[in-house]
């Protein structure tokens, strides 16, 4: 399973750094449109649907949905204000399973749902490629949600006591969530220091990384409470030794809307 895991990062690292950080506009906005609709296809499943047709038809309804975000650039504030709304929604749902599945256990709930955490992290990595410092804060969203997962493993694994949400994840723990939290703190004043930020806008930062940690855990979470209510370990197969596409990008599918619309309020 670890040779497995390893090869597929080597393969994969390549051409996410590629897709990332080399591709602009149209091309950018297509790359992440393939990633988003591998997700679809994946969501479909945990929605109920095991017919590859139904679940290719989902698929192909995101995928055609991206396109129209992509002409109409004007839908964009109300797409991430959707999503703002969603993972509020989504905190009080898995705070409250398995109590709330009653709420969303229907196939068409679950297709709108999909929508609201796949659209707007495809809108929201757009948004923030378009910035002067695109990339940089495209990487540093993800260093923060990297640096929690990170620091929640190690603080988990030696304090970890309290459980987070036990029902959904019973692994997850709060120290879990603070030591995450604190790894991506100081990432954040250290980034601060080498950028000479003002002690306001190092107040700002540290802030906004703060609702980045909480509502990536969140967003994790949601992906686990589907996953559990179907009875399904992995999203899928295609990324051997890692499950599927859903499973490596959940925490980020909350964090890259939030991140976006944090920016948007922090623009002068």
């Amino acid at each position: 399973m670890l040779k497995q895991r390893i090869i597929t990062a080597l393969i994969l690292l390549p051409i996410a750094l590629c897709g990332f950080f080399l591709l602009e506009g149209s091309g950018f906005a297509l790359f992440i449109g393939l990633v988003v609709t591998l997700g679809a296809w994946e969501w479909a499943r945990l929605a109920g649907f095991t017919a590859q047709s139904m679940r290719a038809a989902y698929a192909a309804v995101v995928a055609l949905m991206l396109f129209v975000m992509h002409i109409l650039p004007g839908l964009a504030p109300w797409v991430l204000g959707a999503s703002v709304l969603w993972w509020g929604v989504a905190t009080y749902l898995v705070l409250t399973y398995p109590r709330s599945s009653e709420q969303w256990s229907s196939a068409a709930c679950k297709l709108v749902i999909g929508l609201l955490i796949l659209l707007p992290a495809w809108q929201g990595l757009v948004q923030i490629k378009q910035h002067p410092l695109g990339n940089w804060l495209i990487m540093a969203v993800m260093v923060l949600v990297w640096g929690a997962d990170i620091g929640a493993y190690f603080s988990g694994r030696a304090f970890g006591k309290r459980k987070l949400a036990p029902q959904v994840s019973p692994g997850k723990s709060w120290e879990g969530v603070y030591g995450g939290l604190i790894l991506s703190l100081i990432i954040t004043v250290i980034v601060g220091f080498v950028r000479d930020w003002t002690v306001a806008v190092l107040f700002k930062g540290l802030i906004g990384a703060a609702v980045i940690v909480f509502i990536s855990v969140v967003g994790d979470l949601t992906e686990s409470m589907f996953k559990r209510q179907s009875g399904i370990k992995d999203s899928s197969n295609l990324l051997p030794g890692h499950g599927g596409v859903l499973d490596r990008i959940d925490s980020l599918t909350a964090a890259i809307p939030v991140f976006a619309v944090l920016l948007w309020m922090a623009a002068p």
